[in-house]
């Protein structure tokens, strides 16, 4: 477990918004995401997560943009996620100004990408992201879904994150379908398990509906804490969630 527990702000973002739903469905428009993303920057974000959540060709442009505006304006680490594929999309979006990027659906249909990715630009800007469910009638067996969330694989979450960090991922970001936007708290179960499979650095995610739920996370295993909704609508501020780290006897920058 890190001693310092990071905060982090994820904003999805399709058609140049920032948008938010529940189990990944029924998006509403979450605002400007240049204008959170300074808010965020201002209030005291570690990190900021950019997942472009309908990533397809002609998005790209715009979320290249994005990326370039914001890394201009705010001065922490900025990962972005979504649609990457290619060697040369890690490239274009390092170029424009992100500091880790952030691979899922590709990592499953072609494994080597990561390694490639890895030798490339180094592990430390590899993060993986890992939209995680339940496996049918289980309830200590996770499976790896693609397309946030909408399509499941027969792939075992634990035996996943190992052959992912054997080719060179260095960075797990790990949303759980299940408790995504339910505000019900971080899956404490998923999160130990993965915990107990890695020594990589985690990133919790899904599930956070109050300051009180970010230092469960934390003893549970996380390294740093993701939320988007309760961060954008103002439930909850960055310096709360840090105040309840805090409390629970963490660290916080």
């Amino acid at each position: 477990m890190s001693l310092t527990i990071r905060v982090i702000p994820c904003l999805d973002v399709a058609e140049g918004r920032v948008v938010k739903g529940v189990n990944f469905e029924n998006l509403r428009d979450a605002g400007d995401p240049i204008e959170l993303a300074n808010y965020y920057y201002e209030s005291g974000a570690d990190e900021l997560t950019f997942l472009d959540v309908k990533a397809t060709v002609d998005n790209r442009s715009t979320m290249f943009d994005l990326v370039s505006k914001t890394a201009e304006q705010i001065f922490i680490p900025l990962t972005v996620g979504g649609g990457v594929r290619t060697v040369q999309d890690v490239s274009n979006l390092l170029a424009a100004g992100a500091d880790k990027v952030s691979v899922s659906s590709a990592a499953i249909s072609k494994p080597e990408l990561l390694s490639e990715i890895a030798d490339r630009f180094g592990n430390q800007i590899l993060v993986l992201s890992l939209d995680l469910k339940l496996r049918a009638n289980s309830t200590d067996e996770w499976v790896v879904t693609t397309h946030g969330g909408r399509e499941t694989t027969d792939i075992d979450a634990l035996s996943w994150v190992k052959k992912c960090e054997e080719l060179g991922v260095g960075e797990l970001l790990v949303n759980s379908i299940d408790t995504d936007g339910t505000r019900s708290g971080f899956d404490l179960n998923l999160i130990s398990a993965i915990r107990e499979a890695t020594r990589l650095p985690l990133i919790a995610s899904g599930g956070a509906g109050s300051a009180l739920d970010f230092p469960p996370a934390a003893k549970a295993g996380a390294d740093a804490v993701l939320a988007a909704s309760i961060f954008h609508n103002r439930t909850v501020s960055i310096a709360e969630a840090k105040r309840e780290l805090v409390k629970g006897g963490f660290s916080v920058r």
